[in-house]
Formats: structure tokens, sequence, C-alpha cells
């Protein structure tokens, strides 16, 4: 059985806070509950070095946090809104949608395909729109799966 890219457990339509590793750890902990993540300190103790390397924000209030990690299990999206913006270093400010890629240590590939579609997907006003105005995390799921999924 493969396991679903992004599941409606995975999603969160109300983010609180405005702290980027606050926001991040809150996605993660979804990770850790649906089994993906085996351990949270080391999974993010790698965000936050590919952080460090350079932002994840892109213009148009798009977070994309994303690191290969030995503590993943399996490739995962968990996706999160932010009515107030959480800063992931854009030029254009903060982000409102944000996407957190977890791939396993080995899945160049998988995190790369994830990535390229979701950057594809991202410069269409239409896909980010239905984001933002959607009301139900399963719909979301499906919706996120059917455009990015691989």
């Amino acid at each position: 059985m493969t396991t679903e890219l992004i599941t409606p457990d995975l999603v969160d339509l109300e983010l609180v806070g405005t702290d980027r590793r606050a926001v991040v750890r809150g996605l993660a902990e979804r990770l850790v509950k649906a089994g993906r993540v085996t351990d949270l300190e080391r999974f993010l103790a790698d965000i936050e070095a590919r952080e460090q390397q350079m932002p994840t924000g892109l213009e148009g209030g798009i977070g994309i946090p994303h690191c290969r990690s030995a503590a993943v299990t399996a490739p995962s999206l968990a996706f999160g809104r932010s009515s107030a913006g959480v800063d992931f270093g854009a030029e254009d400010g903060p982000a409102r949608l944000i996407f957190l890629i977890a791939a396993p240590e080995g899945g160049d590939a998988d995190h790369m395909t994830v990535l390229a579609a979701l950057a594809r997907r991202l410069v269409r006003a239409e896909f980010k729109q239905t984001l933002l105005d959607a009301t139900d995390p399963a719909q979301v799921a499906q919706y996120v799966r059917e455009e990015v999924a691989p």
C-alpha cells in the first residue's frame, strides 16, 4: 500500500501564531502523529538546517519549508494556512500558504518531484485562491494530491 502524499490530518486551515519555527513545529507534529516522522526534534533540526542555507519563502505569500531527513518514513506534505502570515524570508512579505515537505533521507527524486510540481502550481492564481478559500481539510488534501502528487 502506498502512503498518500497528503491526507486531511496533515492539513491545518487555521494556523496559530506568526513565528516560523512554531508554525513548522505544529505542522511537523501532525507528521509525527500520522507516523510519517519518527523523531520530531531531529526532523525540526533538519528543516532548520535547510532554512539556514536559503529561506524558503516564495513571492506571493508562500512558504515551502522542506528537507530530507532520516526521521521521515514516507514522502509527505503537510499544509497550513495562516491569516496573519508567517515570515519565511520572502522579499514581498509573510506567507499565508505553508507547505511542509518531508522526504526520507534517500528520497532525493521524490522530494524534488513534489517541490517542482508544487512550484509549477503556485504560479497559478487559481491554485492559490482555491487553497485560500478552502473550508474542508479533506477537500484540500484531495485537491493538492490531484494537482501535485507524482
